[in-house]
């Protein structure tokens, strides 16, 4: 029996075949002049050979490899879950190879991760919210790939910034607790601090502020359905309760909810009206029944993707990338009435 060699080159299929290395290269080259018996006879040496085209190697010669990389944080959660499935799906719609970098940590394994991407040469880099260091965006910056910023508040030339409109959003919430006939308003937040999550918390307390409202504050821990508990506990054993909880995200408003219901026997929304943000699945579970506001994660996978094809797609610009205008796209979100909020 005869022993098939590890790896197949295009030269073995061209000896096999009976035709040149030049024609193998046409032959898996979309679009190339070659003969359609020509086509037959590569085709099925490289079918008994086993070959397959080293996508890399050619991508290295034209000087790109088609890996785009993701670099993200609280990868585990259900928003950015949602948002790495777009990116992915998208990605290898396209004929890109997505590598996921998980930032979670702050040690040297992270400098080490993204230094691989660099020596594998990426063509781009989507930073997918959450906590990555500004360092770590201006890195992939300073080694030529194209960015994509989502979430995210950094300003640099020739990229494109991804950002929901959080604004409308938090007027929304605050006209439907005063509709609710609530008057003691919390906002709750983790202490995460990344751009998506200090904005919302802004604009609420902007809108409040309009409406001539005081909110209570309370922020802690990570963006995580257990400190949605540890926040319940904190506001909910107040002589003062709060009648009315805007969450940054859903995660938290699940633990938040859980907490008042169990601990606390509150009645939802009858005692206390609850809204969230992001829209995860586990928002409409019937066990929650969360008015939330919708991000348009599918839209920002696919608007972004787009956007990395288009520019690959251009000539060699001789401008320099400091002198580009940085490209900000800003999307609405939807509101998700569900029953949380009495009257909603």
């Amino acid at each position: 029996m005869q022993q098939l060699k590890a790896v197949v080159s295009a030269q073995d299929v061209a000896d096999r075949a009976g035709v040149s290395r030049s024609a193998v290269s046409r032959t898996f080259t979309q679009g190339a002049s070659v003969s359609e018996s020509t086509r037959q006879r590569v085709m099925k040496a490289a079918e008994e050979l086993g070959y397959h085209v080293n996508h890399l190697a050619r991508g290295l010669v034209r000087n790109r490899s088609g890996i785009v990389c993701l670099i993200a944080s609280e990868v585990d959660t259900p928003y950015r879950a949602s948002l790495v499935r777009w990116m992915t799906q998208y990605l290898q719609e396209a004929g890109k190879v997505a590598m996921l970098i998980n930032t979670d940590r702050s040690d040297a394994r992270v400098s080490d991760a993204l230094q691989q991407a660099i020596n594998f040469r990426a063509d781009a880099s989507i930073i997918l919210s959450g906590m990555p260091d500004s360092g770590i965006t201006r890195l992939c910056y300073k080694h030529g790939q194209h960015l994509v910023l989502i979430n995210r508040d950094e300003s640099l030339p020739g990229t494109l910034n991804i950002n929901p409109d959080s604004r409308p959003a938090a007027e929304m919430a605050v006209n439907a607790f005063v509709r609710a006939g609530c008057n003691r308003i919390a906002f709750v937040n983790s202490l995460a601090g990344t751009p998506s999550l200090l904005k919302r918390e802004a604009d609420f307390l902007a809108s409040a502020q309009k409406a001539g409202i005081t909110v209570q504050v309370e922020r802690f821990g990570t963006t995580s359905y257990e400190s949605g508990q540890i926040l319940a506990q904190r506001l909910l054993t107040r002589n003062i309760r709060p009648d009315a909880v805007y969450c940054a995200t859903d995660l938290l408003a699940c633990g938040f909810m859980d907490e008042a219901r169990h601990r606390f026997a509150l009645r939802i929304p009858e005692d206390l009206c609850i809204m969230g943000h992001d829209n995860i699945p586990q928002s409409g579970w019937s066990s929650y029944n969360l008015t939330t506001f919708a991000q348009p994660v599918e839209q920002f996978a696919r608007d972004a993707i787009a956007w990395l094809v288009e520019k690959e797609a251009q000539p060699e610009t001789l401008t320099p990338k400091n002198d580009q205008q940085q490209e900000r796209r800003i999307y609405p979100v939807d509101v998700v009435w569900r029953g949380s909020v009495r009257g909603g």
